[in-house]
């Protein structure tokens, strides 16, 4: 496969740059991947599209206000920090900015008001990449600090700054587990009286975790698809997530998975039987086409940037053929693309 293989047109007005006014008004496409057939509605109406024996799968990781802005100790100068994931010990793995003037023993601070966060550039990983270490200052630990001083780190393909809205906007409904970098975003649309309205029709809502990190946003940089790697990205599942998990699979009831990050959580804990394993870990599966799915089987997912492995997860669940075909239809339909955007069902 070559990576010209997985691209689509997309103008730029298309992509979404807020999220709908309000929660789950989106729009949703429907894919049927055995004949092509779409159909195209509203995702409210995603209830219709659901069996009474379907079991929803979502993915409970929550968005943490990663990205610092502040200035450098004594100089002044400014400083971003993006926060990609806890070392322990207060030691941070980050990306900065600007990262040729960031070297070990480099100091700074993020925040204005009585509470502040202190930090020390401790190791150099690459060109803009570092270890960090962060203290808290005027609350009572870290956590808190990098929530009342962080910023939502919106994707890049969002040409706006954060602002008090995305704090709810950019999170689902179901997050529970702090971690990801970047939101889960097929997740966006749920509201929490469609759950409530699953939940009425017997369908149950099992949880997983996978923390979305910054490589969710790593182009493939390589025209042979194969020769790509994925980033590894934390997940767990919980005891009762996998017996539910396993007994649905076993009654031959339908995953409906709601994400690529949730499908690559259950496809890694899944081993070779179709059965899932509880327990945590990370993982760097890079589903392409030719990957024979153990679990999913049916997908709620957002539209993906062109020429990315999430596109390609997608492809390989429905067909890169239809898939693409449907994209093409979503384009002349004036879809919203990416994060903030519309929704698409593949059943």
């Amino acid at each position: 496969m070559r990576l010209d293989d997985f691209t689509y047109d997309l103008p730029p007005e298309l992509i979404a740059q807020e999220p709908p006014a309000e929660r789950g008004t989106s729009r949703l496409l429907v894919l049927d991947r055995s004949s092509g057939r779409v159909e195209h509605t509203e995702f409210a109406s995603l209830l219709d599209h659901l069996r009474k024996d379907d079991v929803l799968v979502v993915n409970d990781s929550k968005v943490i206000p990663a990205r610092l802005l502040g200035r450098r100790v004594p100089s002044g100068g400014h400083i971003e920090c993006l926060l990609l994931g806890p070392l322990g010990e207060g030691r941070w793995d980050a990306l900065v900015h600007p990262g040729q003037k960031l070297v070990p023993g480099a100091r700074f601070v993020c925040g204005e008001g009585p509470v502040r966060i202190h930090g020390e550039i401790v190791g150099r990983e690459s060109f803009g990449r570092r270890t960090v270490r962060l203290e808290a200052e005027g609350a009572p630990d870290l956590s808190a600090a990098i929530d009342q001083v962080g910023h939502v780190p919106l994707p890049p393909y969002i040409k706006r700054g954060d602002t008090p809205g995305d704090r709810e906007r950019y999170q689902t409904v179901f997050a529970r587990e702090r971690g990801s970098v970047a939101a889960p975003t097929a997740g966006l649309h749920f509201t929490e009286a469609l759950l409530e309205a699953i939940r009425a029709r017997g369908i149950p809502i099992v949880p997983v975790t996978l923390h979305v990190g910054y490589g969710t946003f790593k182009p493939v940089r390589v025209d042979e698809v194969d020769a790509h790697r994925v980033d590894p990205e934390y997940y767990s599942l919980s005891e009762a997530s996998a017996v539910a998990i396993n007994d649905a699979l076993e009654a031959g009831r339908r995953l409906v998975v709601v994400g690529t990050t949730t499908t690559r959580a259950l496809e890694a804990a899944a081993a070779a039987t179709g059965r899932v394993s509880a327990g945590h870990g990370t993982t760097d599966l890079f589903i392409r086409p030719g990957h024979t799915f153990r679990a999913v089987g049916a997908l709620v997912t957002n539209f993906h940037v062109p020429r990315s492995s999430l596109l390609m997860l997608v492809c390989a669940f429905a067909g890169r053929e239809r898939v693409l075909a449907a994209y093409a239809e979503a384009v002349r339909r004036q879809y919203r693309f990416y994060s903030y955007g519309d929704a698409m069902l593949v059943v």
